[in-house]
């Protein structure tokens, strides 16, 4: 069993291995997402956007006896740290103990001390056992064989660091997808950060992250759970309550399932941007965690007119919805976005700029026609050459070449190469639509699907009514 060196015993920072977003419905039979096998049902009211998945776990067994076999190109394995001017922090913030109250992870320009250390990536069994739920597999075996394989790795941030409080910074809320949590995506996050963004990266409650947490009081009767308390209650008087991945039951339609997660999801990502609002107007902030992170100095350190979203494969979902009910959301970014939970109706309602960055081998025709729907508005489709739905999540840069492309983890490209063309696109589309003075727009062709490994629109052959750009 793993243990924490922090000051509270909560996870510091957690993974799954291959298990986000990998079985969205609407893939032909052949379709393969992120290792995991895709079946056609007969077809419901959705048309091709409406089959069931069908999950085959892989092998844990050769994850133990061939341990992240072959290299990983010129890179070690471990996740890559920012590029920017900036040393990042990260802290986790829940404003309220209850299920009701928000839970992220903030990602920052922090002040460097030289006293704080990188958390750990995986620090806690229970996330494992959501991930064994997820993959319908026994828990103890998959806490095992991962805490054996990933337990050792941290986070190139520093934790707990002091708030770099130097001018104004633009915001950026991600959305986790399909079976992650709110640690997966640190590569990017802290990209971003290191860049001069405060980055939040939301865990969303609405049973689409593999395990999550609240707290209840310790002292709470049965007849009390659920019910909303005082949120600043001490920390030793709090006790966990997980929640576990809700699976689709069998027999019940999808799409009604999905649509009320994603709408969910996207209140969750306004009620963060709205947390963070009343941290930069000064109002008062209760962490759950006891944590030394002093939120004062974030006082009128957001640029609160210069605020993005950004998602992967559920959480590009998440941000189309979120476009079409908050506009202050500036712009979006959709990381291999699966369209299957939105309605028709939220597409007219998006005014704002979106960037769909896609994998070469997760898309299909279907989910690609659905984004062309926002061609009323500017919005840009790249593909990277080489990439699978997993070159996005961190998984990708802690599995050695064999296992990486045996379970798709690994595209043929180097995943630093992929993450690095995805975060430049995304940093040129943030300064052109949120208005930044920055250099990266230096970067403004990756945008237009120019250089190498990348195109412009999409890989997939659409309808000749359909054409790409």
């Amino acid at each position: 069993m793993l243990t924490t060196n922090n000051v509270y015993n909560t996870e510091l920072v957690c993974t799954q291995a291959g298990s986000h977003g990998l079985t969205e419905p609407g893939r032909r039979k052949t379709d393969r997402a992120g290792g995991f096998c895709v079946r056609a049902v007969p077809a419901r009211s959705l048309g091709s956007c409406s089959r069931q998945p069908w999950i085959r776990p892989p092998c844990l067994k050769r994850y133990i006896v061939k341990r992240n076999m072959g290299s990983s190109g010129s890179h070690h394995l471990g996740i890559p740290g920012g590029k920017g001017p900036n040393v990042v922090g990260c802290v986790d913030l829940m404003d309220d103990h209850t299920i009701q109250g928000s839970f992220l992870r903030l990602y920052y320009p922090c002040e460097q001390s030289g006293k704080q250390q990188q958390p750990l990536w995986i620090p806690r069994h229970e996330y494992y056992y959501g991930l064994a739920d997820f993959l319908k597999y026994n828990r103890t075996l998959v806490d095992r064989t991962l805490n054996h394989l990933y337990g050792s790795y941290r986070v190139p941030a520093e934790w707990d660091a002091p708030f770099k409080s130097a001018g104004k910074y633009p915001l950026v809320i991600f959305s986790h997808g399909l079976g992650a949590f709110r640690t997966l995506y640190s590569a990017i996050c802290i990209e971003l950060a290191s860049q001069g963004f405060v980055v939040a990266a939301v865990e969303h409650r609405d049973g689409s992250a593999s395990a999550t947490y609240y707290f209840e009081e310790k002292t709470k009767t049965v007849n009390e759970v659920g019910k909303c308390t005082s949120p600043a209650l001490p920390f030793d008087q709090l006790q966990q309550k997980w929640l576990y991945y809700k699976p689709h039951k069998e027999g019940e339609q999808e799409f009604p399932f999905r649509n009320v997660q994603v709408h969910q999801r996207a209140e969750e990502c306004i009620r963060a941007l709205k947390l963070l609002t009343d941290i930069n107007l000064g109002k008062p902030v209760h962490n759950v965690f006891p944590l030394t992170f002093d939120f004062t100095k974030m006082k009128d350190c957001l640029d609160l007119h210069k605020v993005a979203i950004m998602g992967h494969s559920f959480g590009g979902a998440t941000v189309i919805d979120s476009l079409s009910k908050e506009h202050q959301f500036g712009c979006g970014v959709a990381l291999d976005a699966w369209m299957f939970p939105l309605e028709d109706e939220v597409y007219a309602k998006v005014q704002k700029p979106i960037l769909f960055i896609n994998s070469e081998k997760f898309q299909w025709v279907a989910n690609v026609l659905k984004m062309k729907r926002l061609d009323t508005i500017q919005r840009k489709m790249i593909t990277i050459m080489g990439t699978v739905h997993q070159s996005f999540p961190d998984f990708t840069f802690l599995t050695g070449t064999f296992l990486g492309r045996l379970f798709q983890l690994k595209g043929i490209i180097d995943p630093h190469i992929a993450i690095d063309i995805s975060n430049k696109a995304s940093l040129a589309f943030l300064q052109r639509h949120l208005g930044l003075e920055k250099d990266f727009d230096q970067w403004d062709p990756l945008v237009d699907g120019k250089g190498e490994h990348i195109i412009p629109g999409t890989n997939i052959h659409l309808p000749l009514s359909d054409v790409l750009q």
